[in-house]
Parts: structure tokens; sequence; C-alpha cells
């Protein structure tokens, strides 16, 4: 019986590592579904968007007030977890506060440094509940975020209030325990505010004072697996991805179209035949219907958004009333690349479901009211282009179902029979030039 906290931490850890790795197998399977792409060229500059946008959060510092309560909610959740190194070790081996003797007066110093952390990312927390469910701002009142999503950022706030409360509570107890000698609850020194804490515990007796401090344990580190669990399934799955999302962000200037070699060669082979490949196929598809065609990097993106809306606020066509929404263009592309995943968990390979991304999750509609202005990338914190995406998506539209407006059309015509987007032939082209003199 003297080993069965620790045979129950070991089974709570294998069983919460493990389901977190096999859905982590599958999110990385889910994004190598795209096509290949290679974002591995300047790693020095790769390496400096890392920094300063991921662990940075540059763009975040556009609403300072803003950026510094979202820096303080992460830097928490990165360092105060690595307090959760010396629980589960101590859950392994049995211990209590395994590194305070090794480390000293500096162990009181990073427990400190943490529960000051901690206060700030409870409080923090409780200011953005508060500027989503009363304040309301516009852009998380948006349709997009209607049913889960919006539940779902208040569960993660919540919960992070709830853990943060378990670790100050946790701490106080042990403060009250140790100031009264107790022999498993050895002295580190001072911790303030849960020390100040500690004060509303001393009507309580030493074993009641043990099981609450062994509870909120229990319940902290079973709430730290259970978040880790949650993640994958929540928005705030980019507090992982958000890094490699950065590095791999490509580095040609915002706006710049990539051309489409298959269209290029068709031209090419059209005008000297003498240049096609005996065996030159015709390509499969121009532009992308559904997630397999659009590239690794674009899939990574929906994976990594983190639905703040930033991109849809600063979006003209959502600001003029258009349906275009580019938070939920990611947030489309993510749900149907969930649905892949689950057809092939089901299936061991793809099964045709007969639906793609595009009309099934994203509209016509959508798609032709996008001016192509680059604010929505301009605007994400973590270096997503909703653009890209529908780009893709609208070459697939135009070029492999001919699914136009009659104005685009014309435009294609002129440009293909004079060159340009005016119905002017071009002998004609310097005409005004000739009637100005």
């Amino acid at each position: 019986m003297h080993y069965l906290p620790q045979i129950l931490f070991l089974v709570l850890s294998a069983i919460a590592v493990g389901l977190f790795a096999k859905k982590a197998g599958e999110i990385r399977r889910n994004i190598l579904l795209g096509k290949d792409e290679n974002l591995t060229d300047q790693p020095a500059k790769r390496w400096r968007n890392l920094l300063l946008l991921a662990l940075g959060q540059k763009k975040m510092f556009h609403n300072p007030l803003v950026a510094v309560m979202h820096f303080v909610i992460y830097a928490g959740f990165i360092i105060i977890n690595l307090e959760v190194l010396e629980i589960v070790l101590d859950g392994i081996l049995g211990t209590h506060r395994l590194f305070a003797p090794f480390l000293g007066g500096l162990y009181n110093w990073l427990i400190n440094a943490f529960e000051f952390l901690a206060l700030g990312v409870l409080l923090v927390c409780v200011a953005f509940l508060s500027r989503r469910n009363i304040l309301k701002l516009k852009r998380f009142l948006s349709k997009d975020l209607n049913g889960w999503p919006r539940s779902d950022a208040n569960y993660i706030l919540f919960t992070e209030i709830v853990l943060m409360s378990l670790f100050l509570i946790m701490n106080a107890a042990d403060q009250t325990l140790q100031s009264r000698g107790n022999e498993h609850y050895l002295p580190t020194g001072a911790f303030y505010i849960s020390g100040w804490l500690s004060s509303l515990f001393n009507g309580m007796s030493d074993s009641s004072l043990v099981v609450l401090e062994r509870s909120c344990w229990w319940l902290h580190i079973a709430g730290i697996f259970a978040f880790l669990n949650y993640l994958p399934y929540s928005k705030h799955l980019h507090i992982m991805l958000a890094f490699p999302n950065a590095y791999y962000a490509r580095l040609e200037p915002n706006g710049k179209m990539k051309n489409m070699p298959a269209v290029q060669n068709e031209v090419l082979y059209a005008m000297q035949p003498e240049t096609a490949p005996a065996d030159a196929a015709p390509p499969a598809h121009f532009g992308a219907k559904d997630v397999f065609e659009l590239s690794w990097k674009n899939l990574l993106d929906a994976y990594s958004c983190t639905e703040c809306g930033r991109c849809s606020t600063a979006c003209p066509a959502n600001m003029t009333g258009k349906l275009l929404s580019p938070r939920k263009i990611m947030m489309s592309t993510r749900d149907r690349l969930e649905e892949v995943g689950k057809n092939i968990n089901q299936h061991k390979t793809f099964v045709a479901d007969n639906k793609s991304l595009l009309h099934n999750y994203i509209s016509v509609e959508e798609l032709r009211a996008c001016t192509t202005c680059n604010a929505c990338v301009e605007a994400c914190p973590v270096s997503i282009s909703p653009l890209d995406i529908i780009i893709e998506l609208r070459r697939s539209l135009i070029m492999e179902e001919s699914n136009a407006p009659q104005e685009w059309n014309g435009t294609f015509s002129n440009i293909e029979n004079n060159f340009a987007p005016w119905k002017f032939s071009p002998d004609d082209r310097d005409q005004w030039a000739v009637e100005m003199k």
C-alpha cells in the first residue's frame, strides 16, 4: 500500500501521455496529407521569425496593454509548467519538493516567482473572460464563433484559473504545515502570496491540511494532464504549433503570388509543341478543391489558428458586410481536415465522402469577396495566411469549374486576346498619347 500513490500516478501519467501522443500523431499525419513544399531556406531568418513572432509575440504589441496581458498568460504557461517537472518526479519517486534540498535559497526564489506569475495569470484570465462575456468585443461576437468555438475559449480561461488557484492553495497549505513543524513538510522559506493565504487555514487541523494539500496536488497534476489532452481539440493548440508555424513562414514579400508550373507548361507546349516531352501528362488539377491539394503549410496554418479574429477585423470585405471572414476560412479548413482524419481513422485510408473543402465548407461567395489585399496576413500574430488558401480554392473554382462572374470572364477574355484587362487592341494602346498632341 505504501507504493499505491506512485502506482496510481504512473498509470495516470501513462494514460495521459499515451492519449496525447496518439492525437499528436494523427494531427501530424493530417498535416502531411498536404502537398510537399520546401520551406527550409534562409534558416537564420526563420529562427529570427520564431524568436520574434512566436516567442516574443512581436505582432501582439500593436496593442501594448493586451500584449502585456497575453504575455503574462503565455509566460505563466511556459514558466510555471517548469514546476510540473518537480511534481512529476515527486509523483514517481514518492518524494515531496524533491528540488528544495538541492537548490537551497534559489528554490524559494523560483517558487515565489512562479506564484507571482500564477497570480498574474489568474487575474488576466478573469480580465479576458470579462472582455469576451461582459464587454463583448465585436470580434468575439462574430457568428464565426457560434457554438463550440466560443465555449472553447471560455473553458480554457476557466481551466487556467482553476489550475492557478489549486497551485496557490496547495502552497498555502504547505506553508501552514511547515510553520507547524510537520515532519513531511520541510522548511522552504516564506512564499509571499501563498504565505498570505495560509492565514486562512490556521484553524484547520494538521490532518485536514494534509488532505487539502494532497487533494490540490492531485487535482493540479490531473488538471494539467487533462489540459494536455484537451489542447489538440482546441484552438489553444497554437500554444505548441505557433513555433513551427513561425519558423516555416514564407519569406517572400506578402502579396507575391506563385505561378502554377502546370499552367506555364501547358502554354509553353501549346506555343512550342516540340518542347513537350513524349510522355507529358496533363495536370491532375489546377488549384485546390479539397485539403489534399493544399500544401502542408496551409494545413499547418489551419491547426495553428488562434481564432483571435484580428484577420477578420482587418479584412475590408468583412468590414463592409461581405460574407468573407478570413478566420472562418482557417476554421473551416481545420474542420474539413479533422473530418478527413476521422475518415482515415475509420477506414485506414481515405474513402471518398462526396464532400470537399470548396462548396461544402467554404462558399463561392466567400471566395469572390476577397480583394487579395493581404490585410489578414499582416494582422495575424503567428504568420498564418488565409489568402494562400483563398487563392488556391479560387483557382480551382475558375480553372476547373469555369465558375466566375460574367465581369471576370470579360476580363479574362480581354487578357487572352488583348494582353490587358481592357477591351482595346494592342495596336491602339498608345492612341491616348496621339490624341494629346
